[in-house]
């Protein structure tokens, strides 16, 4: 019995250092690889642009019907919501932007 002690100690060392080297040996994935891929941040942004043209049309339309004044609402509303859908797109640009370069920050400095 007290020759299979070290066996198992010498296994649980053999296997963290084998969960090491794994762990070592795996490529450093990139924030599109870990959170989204390029064409779904693409198609993010392409809805959020159309969902302010849509909802500025939407607003326009209302207001056009409740106040009898056809295109002025309506051109005004679709103005407001692509300019509001270009914001927003902008501002998940920057944010992905800046947690890629964050990420990649963090992985030259663990190179280190």
């Amino acid at each position: 019995m007290m020759g299979s002690d070290p066996d198992e100690e010498r296994l649980r060392a053999l296997d963290e250092r084998i969960a090491k080297a794994r762990a070592a040996a795996e490529p450093k994935r990139s924030a599109a690889s870990k959170g989204y891929s390029q064409g779904e941040v693409a198609w993010r942004m392409v809805i959020e642009l159309v969902a302010g043209l849509v909802i500025g049309l939407g607003i326009g339309m209302g207001l056009d019907a409740l106040f009898g004044t056809r295109p002025l609402f309506l051109v005004l509303f679709v103005v407001i919501g692509l300019v509001a859908g270009v914001k927003v797109m902008l501002q998940s640009a920057r944010e992905m932007q800046e947690k890629n370069d964050a990420d990649e920050t963090s992985a030259r400095d663990e190179g280190k």
